[in-house]
C-alpha cells in the first residue's frame, strides 16, 4: 500500500503504539474525500428532551460527527444541518453555515441538550418549512441531489408525526428514523421512508450508537467512477393495460434519476417484449439524462404475449453485444419487468446472462410469479428480486433498488470509508510493531555500545 502523506507525517514524528493509531485514524478521514457522495442535503434531527441524559446525548453527537466523517462535505457535495429538538425546536446547523468538516464537527460537539418534552411532530415541520429552505441554504429540487433526514429519537412523541412525516416524504425528502431504548417501534414506522427494513434502526441503548456509524457512511458513499451498461427488459404484454404501461415508463425514469448518465459513466439501453421482442434504443445512444427520459416516454406499447425466455435470450446474445453498443470491460446490468408468468422456458437464457457475468434484477408486478423473478435474479436473491401486487407501488422498488458497481479492489475509486480505514489501519498496525522492534534493537545496540 502506498503511504500517505498524512501517514508519512507520523512516521516522521516518531510516533508509536497508541499514538500512532490515532494519528492513523485521522490519515484514514482525511483520505475519506477519495470516497465521493452523491450531492446530499443532509439534516439529522436529534431528541434532546428531558429523557436523553447529557452524558446519553454526547454519545448522539459522536454519532453524528462520525457519520460526517465519512462524508463528502462541500457547497456542491454534501450539505450537513442539524436540528435539536425537544417540547420547541432550535436550529443548531443550517445547511449553508459550514462548509468543511471540521467546522461541521466543531458546531456539533456545541450542541446542547433542550431538556423539555419530545415534539417529533414539530421538529418535522420545522425541518420541511426551514431546514430544507433555500433561504437556509437547501439547493432547488433536482434528481441529482438527495435530501435526506435522519431522525434520532428515544421516547413517544406528544404530537402526530404520521401526517407531517408524509408530507415531508411528498416533498421528497427520505427519512431514515432511529430508535433507542424505550422508543414507540410504531411511530418510528410512521416516519420513516420505504422500504422501512431499509430506514428504520432501533438501539437498546446511547451507549452503542455508534454501530450504526457503517451503515450511514457505507449508504452516503456512492460509485461515481464506475461505468455501467444498463439495459432494461420491459414486459410490454396485454395484462400490463395502456395505464399501467405509463407507469412502468415513470418508473424506468425514476431509475434513470439516479444514475450518473454520460459518454464515460452509464449507458443505458431499452427492449420491449411481448409474444416478440424489440429494441427500443441500444446502449450508447442517449447519453444524457433528459434525451433518455424522453425516448423512454416514446415506448409504444406492444400489447401481445409474454415469452420472457425469448426476451432474456436476446438480452444475451444481443443488448450486451458490442454491435449493440456494449463496451468491454464495462459492468453490465439487466433490469427484467413483468407482470406474469412466462409462457416460454426462462431457465437456460436466466442461467446464461448470470453465467456471462450481467447483474440481473427481476421485478415483477400483480401475477408475476416469485420463483421466475428468483430463478431470473443474481445472488444473493433476496437483494435482486423485487415484487409488487401495486404497479401504483413501483415507486418504492424504484427508490430501493440500487445500481451501484464498485471495484472494491480499488479504494481510492469507490470504496467504503470504513473499509479503506480498516486496511490503513492494519497496514499501520503493522508498522507500529516494525517501530517497536526496531526501537528494541537500538536500545540494545545502545546498551552495548555504552
Amino acid at each position: 500500500m502506498t503511504l500517505t502523506p498524512p501517514l508519512i507525517l507520523v512516521l516522521m514524528l516518531g510516533l508509536t503504539g497508541a499514538q500512532a493509531t490515532v494519528d492513523l485514524r485521522t490519515a484514514a478521514a482525511m483520505a475519506a474525500g477519495l470516497c465521493k457522495t452523491r450531492p446530499t442535503d443532509l439534516v439529522f434531527i436529534v431528541d434532546s428532551s428531558r429523557s436523553v441524559r447529557p452524558s446519553e446525548f454526547e454519545q448522539v453527537k459522536v454519532f453524528l460527527a462520525k457519520v460526517i466523517e465519512g462524508l463528502d462535505v462541500g457547497p456542491n457535495a454534501t450539505r450537513v444541518g442539524v436540528v435539536n429538538y425537544a417540547s420547541r425546536v432550535k436550529n443548531e446547523v443550517s445547511l449553508k453555515t459550514h462548509r468543511t468538516k471540521a467546522g461541521l464537527i466543531k458546531a456539533v460537539t456545541k450542541v446542547e441538550p433542550l431538556s423539555t418534552g419530545t415534539m417529533t411532530g414539530l421538529a418535522i415541520q420545522f425541518a420541511l418549512n426551514v431546514a430544507f429552505s433555500e433561504s437556509e441554504g437547501a439547493r432547488v429540487k433536482s434528481p441529482d441531489i438527495s435530501k435526506v433526514a435522519i431522525i434520532v429519537t428515544d421516547g413517544r412523541p406528544q404530537d402526530n408525526v404520521k401526517d407531517v412525516a408524509q408530507r415531508a416524504r411528498d416533498a421528497g425528502i427520505e427519512i431514515f428514523a432511529i430508535g433507542v431504548g424505550r422508543v414507540d417501534m410504531s411511530t418510528l414506522k410512521q416516519m420513516a421512508s420505504e422500504p422501512l427494513d431499509d430506514h428504520v434502526d432501533y438501539v437498546e441503548s446511547y451507549s452503542v450508537i455508534e454501530k450504526l456509524t457503517k451503515k450511514f457512511q457505507e449508504a452516503f458513499c456512492a460509485c461515481s467512477n464506475s461505468a455501467t451498461d444498463v439495459v432494461f427488459l420491459i414486459d410490454g404484454s396485454k395484462s400490463v393495460r395502456p395505464e399501467n404501461f405509463e407507469l412502468v415508463k415513470k418508473w424506468i425514469n425514476q431509475i434513470v434519476d439516479k444514475l450518473d448518465v454520460s459518454d464515460t459513466k452509464a449507458h443505458v439501453g431499452l427492449v420491449q417484449y411481448s409474444s416478440l421482442v424489440r429494441q427500443e434504443f441500444p446502449l450508447g445512444r442517449h447519453n444524457n439524462k433528459r434525451d433518455l427520459k424522453e425516448a423512454v416516454k416514446k415506448m409504444a406499447y406492444m400489447e401481445r404475449g409474454t415469452m420472457t425466455g425469448q426476451a432474456l435470450r436476446y438480452l444475451t446474445d444481443k443488448s450486451f453485444s458490442i454491435g449493440h453498443g456494449a463496451r468491454p470491460g464495462v459492468s453490465k446490468v439487466g433490469i427484467v419487468f413483468t407482470d406474469g408468468r412466462s409462457q416460454d422456458y426462462i431457465g437456460d437464457a436466466a442461467r446464461k446472462a448470470k453465467e456471462m457475468g450481467f447483474k440481473m434484477y427481476a421485478v415483477g408486478v400483480g401475477n408475476a410469479v416469485e420463483d421466475e423473478l428468483k430463478e431470473i435474479a443474481s445472488e444473493p436473491t433476496g437483494e435482486h428480486y423485487f415484487y409488487t401486487a401495486d404497479f401504483k407501488a413501483m415507486t418504492q422498488i424504484a427508490k430501493k433498488l440500487q445500481i451501484n458497481i464498485c471495484q472494491e479492489e480499488d479504494p481510492c475509486e469507490c470504496d467504503s470509508l470504513v473499509k479503506f480505514q480498516k486496511k490503513v489501519e492494519e497496514a499501520l498496525q503493522a508498522l507500529t510493531r516494525k517501530i517497536e522492534n526496531m526501537s528494541k534493537r537500538i536500545a540494545l545496540l545502545e546498551n552495548k555500545i555504552v
